[in-house]
């Protein structure tokens, strides 16, 4: 058995990235239903606003732009769109000034510090712009989960420049912007396929979905479930379809974000049912199809409280999003992995559905995946909990280069490595014989604990470099040359 000698591991560059709780967002902030007299709280404070004078009003609103505008781009766009929501109910609101509703708006809003309880787990890729690198260098394209209030995570991006021996982070920008979303319609497939998942009977789903479109779209939908017969809807199978449906339906969507808005600014803030507790740990990967066209994907974890899921991101640009789930068999539990391309016509990822080894799942369309073989089993003390990926499958001349990670005594994290072929990827051809990365002895505390962790690495020039995060708490970033790690692997 060869064990990596010290050369052979990881070595830390660049600085450490933090938890920043200066990045905000302005939310829709609901102060309760009703008063102790059974009116709206939210028609309270209309009726406060209108009866306040000119001159209290203009006090009041100058203090709030005063103070929050440099946070948030475009606020008072942000504080009419709040109180244009209740406008639609109140009809008080249609008689207010815009002073008066862009008051009744701040009223209406409050700030969550996205960064506010930690900053970790990153996926890099290779950026689609490489204009103006100097030579030897990368231009690099990061997600990073951002976890506030609540243990609410969503999605940020960071770019930078990456060299053999150097990496170097841009600054993100001053402001975090939500995309404008969007949905264009579900695929009545795809609805059915979920529908299945959900453990909805195939004689119940088709009785629901037996006069909608092959596109689905949100009033599609409502026609369909209100034109059901009532003696259908009064069965209980039919009305946890029609939930199921609902929440399904949720999951598909677009996100657009304006062209001015720097990929740094951007936040991918959950949007639907399943997302409705967070969305964890993209998995970032550079896609290439047969033709030779590029996409990105990202794989990521949705959880509503009481489910997860794996979804998918897409885009072209990053600036448009495709958001949709997955579905199958293989389509469970946490981080799932796609490869790089298809192998001999089909769509391969990485899968932990039996939620503790790490297996394949394999498609043909990439959205309905059926279950593969376990390519690693928890083996090693370090990985008796379970073993997982680290990324999507990395391409070189030797095999799929894969990281993995372990959970051993303690719940501590470790980092590992497999090689699978690239024709059968269920071989395994090689493994470390012991961790790449831990946590440190003298670095262990943070938001959780003994954990080091990667959503996806970059291999440039020869130099596969590992951002991961610590503790849950920073993000830190690691480098070793190819050639030396796949020296230091054992057979498999």
């Amino acid at each position: 058995m060869t064990v990596p000698r010290m050369s052979e591991r990881p070595i830390e560059v660049g600085r450490r990235l933090r938890a920043d709780p200066r990045r905000v967002i302005a939310k829709l902030f609901s102060p309760g239903e009703e008063s102790s007299d059974s009116q709206s709280r939210v028609h309270l404070i209309v009726d406060r606003v209108h009866g306040l004078t000119d001159e209290q009003v203009d006090t009041e609103l100058d203090t709030v732009l005063a103070g929050f505008s440099h946070r948030h781009r475009d606020f008072q766009t942000i504080l009419l769109r709040h109180a244009a929501l209740v406008s639609r109910q109140l009809e008080e609101t249609k008689q207010l000034s815009r002073p008066r509703h862009l008051l009744v708006g701040a009223y209406l809003t409050h700030e969550f510090s996205v960064e506010g309880a930690a900053l970790c787990n990153p996926s890099m890729v290779q950026h689609p712009n490489q204009s103006e690198v100097p030579v030897g260098q990368t231009r690099f394209l990061m997600s990073v989960r951002a976890i506030g209030e609540g243990h609410l995570s969503s999605v940020e991006f960071r770019t930078g420049m990456v060299w053999p021996g150097g990496l170097s982070v841009d600054e993100p920008g001053s402001y975090l912007t939500m995309g404008t979303r969007s949905n264009p319609g579900s695929d009545k497939t795809m609805l059915a396929n979920r529908l299945h998942d959900f453990e909805v009977d195939p004689v119940t789903a088709a009785q629901v979905l037996a006069e909608m479109p092959d596109l689905v779209t949100e009033d599609a939908l409502r026609h369909a479930i209100s034109d059901l017969h009532p003696h259908l809807l009064a069965r209980q199978t039919v009305q946890r379809a029609v939930h199921w449906l609902g929440y399904i339906a949720s999951c598909q969507y677009e996100l657009t974000f304006p062209v001015d808005v720097p990929v740094g600014e951007q936040l991918i803030w959950p949007s639907s049912a399943a997302e409705s507790q967070g969305m964890e740990d993209v998995r970032l990967v550079r896609f290439v199809d047969d033709d030779g066209s590029v996409v990105y994907h990202g794989t990521y974890t949705a959880y509503d409280g009481d489910h997860i899921a794996p979804h998918l991101l897409t885009t072209n640009d990053f600036q448009t999003y495709r958001v949709e789930a997955h579905a199958g068999p293989a389509a469970r539990n946490k981080g799932m992995a796609l490869f790089p391309r298809r192998i001999a016509g089909a769509y391969f990822a990485l899968s932990r559905w039996d939620r503790e080894n790490l297996s394949l799942a394999i498609s043909d369309d990439g959205r309905l995946w059926q279950r593969g073989p376990v390519v690693r089993h928890a083996i090693d003390p370090w990985e008796f909990i379970q073993v997982g990926n680290c990324g999507s499958p990395i391409e070189t001349e030797a095999g799929w280069l894969v990281l993995t990670h372990g959970v051993g005594p303690l719940r501590t994290y470790h980092l590992g490595a497999i090689l699978l072929d690239l024709d059968q990827p269920h071989r395994v051809l090689a493994e470390t014989a012991s961790p790449l990365l831990a946590p440190p002895t003298d670095d262990r505390d943070g938001y959780v604990p003994n954990v080091v962790y990667s959503c996806g690495a970059l291999l440039h020039d020869g130099t596969l470099t590992i951002p991961y995060g610590i503790n849950d708490s920073s993000i830190g970033f690691a480098q070793i040359q190819l050639a030396r790690l796949l020296q230091g692997m054992r057979p498999a």
